[in-house]
């Protein structure tokens, strides 16, 4: 159990313009707090917890599962229009158990993501427990939605993902060819080459990607603790402007918002202070998980203290799209459709005995909705 609480100190599920003014932002979100908006529960867990969603072009849904817990069975799977999941691309990949290598398999899948070219993209930190890397198998996979096969595993080295590193979230950009991920035990942006496997860690250890020590982030209406004190979880969500210029992200357990020109991080041969010399800081915002764009430039994330959705505009103002705190208990991970839905994975990470003096608050089922926001 220590394991397990001193792991989630680095936990995930556990995410333009002028710079933003800390003040106007929280006035416009108070003042629209009660705005409108339909949440559409669209797939429900009464057994394991879930962390990520993803939506592909043609309308297929995909939930993933990290090994946290001691209770867990498959890591990715496929709901059917009969809101059944069926384990995805097939049984042998979420059939690991430990002891196995994992190499081949899922072990700890932290996040999927659907491309516009019709792949999804699994994220597999292989951090069973939020413990240390399992035998090197943490990994990136690629898969064909059109045959429902392996494309390619992409693997990195020690330097990049080591065993203490705990890849989080992911956003593709196939115009450039290249992946982001978050970098979430540590602190840090994972820059992959798709084409050529090439992989480099930035901004390790950087502000932007580290908790803000002065933010006290709330949870039922109280600081987020462990055994060891105030919960800091450092860069997690991640997201790319629709021109593929600007990456966003954020640690999870502060308000802050930074982001970075792309062509800075696809140069390989870029000096990482140069990098971090480049970093903007866009202001103060909300504290969320996971974070998304859509086609017209506004930031979708969570406020999780608030169990809110907001939007945040190209110029930087910031509207709450809809409050539930029932519903939206800690919303997660987030997927826009095609036809203009934003979906959304609710996790309760909160609710977990290991911020609630052992207390398990979990009020099952663990769910997945969707909001209409065109």
């Amino acid at each position: 159990m220590k394991k397990y609480i001193l792991a989630f100190l680095f936990l995930i599920a556990l995410v333009s313009c002028s710079k933003s003014k800390p003040e106007s932002n929280k006035q416009e979100k108070l003042s629209l707090r009660n705005g409108a908006g339909k949440l559409e529960q669209v797939f429900a867990d009464s057994t394991y917890q879930l962390t990520g969603v993803a939506i592909s072009p043609d309308r297929r849904l995909f939930v993933n599962y990290p090994y946290w817990m001691d209770k867990h069975s498959y890591s990715v799977v496929e709901v059917g229009k009969d809101g059944k999941a069926k384990p995805y691309p097939d049984a042998a990949w979420n059939s690991f158990k430990k002891g196995e290598d994992g190499q081949n398999k899922f072990v700890c899948v932290q996040a999927v993501f659907a491309d516009e070219k019709g792949y999804l993209w699994v994220v597999d930190a292989a951090g069973i427990g939020l413990s240390e890397v399992y035998r090197k198998s943490n990994k990136l996979i690629q898969i064909d939605l059109k045959s429902n096969k392996i494309k390619r595993i992409y693997r990195f080295p020690e330097n990049v993902a080591g065993r203490d590193s705990y890849i989080n979230d992911i956003r593709v950009d196939n115009k450039n060819g290249f992946a982001y991920m978050t970098s979430s035990a540590n602190g840090g942006i994972v820059i992959l080459n798709i084409n050529t496997g090439e992989s480099r860690l930035v901004l390790h250890n950087h502000y932007s990607t580290l908790s803000d020590p002065d933010y006290h982030f709330k949870m039922n209406n109280k600081e987020m603790k462990n055994d060891k004190g105030e919960v800091k979880i450092n860069s997690d969500g991640i997201a790319l402007t629709p021109d593929k210029v600007w990456l966003y992200y954020k640690s999870l357990t502060d308000n802050n918002l930074y982001r970075i020109n792309t062509s800075l991080l696809r140069n390989f041969k870029i000096s990482e202070k140069t990098i971090e010399d480049k970093v903007e800081d866009l202001g103060k915002f909300v504290a969320t998980d996971g974070m998304e764009f859509d086609k017209d430039g506004n930031l979708y994330m969570g406020d999780l203290e608030h169990s809110s959705i907001i939007k945040i505009r190209p110029d930087n103002k910031m509207t709450t799209l809809v409050q539930d705190t029932d519903k939206l208990s800690w919303p997660d991970s987030y997927s826009i459709s095609e036809d203009g839905y934003l979906y959304i994975s609710c996790s309760q990470i909160h609710q977990m005995p290991f911020f609630n003096n052992g207390q398990n608050l979990t009020k099952l089922p663990y769910k997945v909705f969707r909001l209409k926001i065109k």
